[in-house]
């Protein structure tokens, strides 16, 4: 016998920062739709750490689909999209 098997991990242990190749913690949760596309009440979330939560949201602003930026504190504090 080879031994026990080892647990497969489908994603990062902690929720991370959207941010292109940033591993970092995500500490903000940006809620933002593109009006294009979703209806008002439709809302995506991005995750960002501290470092990238200004430069997403300011990518984010720009186009207009910004909505909201609140504290991201738990996995169950918003469902990634």
């Amino acid at each position: 016998m080879d031994g026990p098997a080892q647990p497969v991990m489908n994603g990062p242990a902690e929720p991370q920062c959207s941010a292109k190749g940033c591993r970092a913690d995500a500490t903000w949760q940006l809620q933002w739709n593109n009006p294009k596309l979703h209806t008002p009440d439709y809302r995506k979330t991005w995750l960002a750490c501290d470092d990238h939560r200004v430069t997403l949201g300011q990518f984010l602003e720009v186009r207009g689909f910004l909505r909201e930026v609140t504290p991201f504190g738990t996995a169950t504090d918003a469902s990634i999209s």
